[in-house]
């Protein structure tokens, strides 16, 4: 085993990134205004690319799933930290994409039943290595929950990637997109 397979910055990333989460979870868990919950669902996944691609580019249709907790900062704002697993990318078996995923939403509510939220998202690549696909992926994402009772509610979310999801030395460039629809239930 080569020390480059060994020493790897993006796994020191991660460990630094969910380290935070955690500790973050737990200096928020005494406050009163903390929730936790899953969430799953749908979601429907495609690839931009910046030029015309010599691939069939279609939709990757698959499931998300992912815990959060809800940390209040008042009647209107909270702060949604989540861990999730989303199978991204396209069709082609080549550019799929799955993800471990840390958004960090930035939640607003509009009424009793409607929640707004937008926020970073970085996501850790978990199947296949050493493919041509980055590691890493950075993305934007906007939220749109409806409360169906008191603890479950439905939930449509758009992410927009910011990273090229290729390896620089490649010469293509392609940023992932994807739609996610589902349910989620606060414990």
């Amino acid at each position: 085993m080569y020390i480059a397979e060994i020493y790897n910055p993006y796994h020191l990333i991660m460990k630094k990134i969910l380290l935070f989460l955690l500790l973050s979870l737990s200096f928020f868990g005494f406050s009163q205004d903390v929730k936790y919950g899953v969430r799953g669902g749908y979601t429907i996944s495609n690839l931009d690319f910046d030029t015309a691609s010599s691939v069939a580019n279609k939709h990757r249709n698959s499931l998300y799933v992912g815990f959060f907790s809800n940390i209040g900062l008042g009647k209107i704002v909270s702060i949604v930290p989540e861990i999730q697993f989303s199978a991204e990318g396209a069709k082609d078996e080549n550019l799929n994409l799955d993800y471990i995923q840390a958004p960090i939403l930035f939640r607003f509510r509009l009424s009793e039943k409607v929640h707004i939220g937008a926020g970073p998202q970085v996501g850790w690549k978990v199947y296949k290595f050493k493919d041509g696909l980055k590691e890493m992926a950075y993305s934007g994402v906007a939220a749109l929950e409806y409360k169906l009772t008191l603890m479950l509610f439905a939930d449509l979310r758009y992410t927009y990637g910011f990273s090229n999801i290729f390896d620089d030395d490649l010469g293509v460039s392609a940023k992932n997109r994807n739609i996610q629809i589902g349910v989620g239930y606060k414990f």
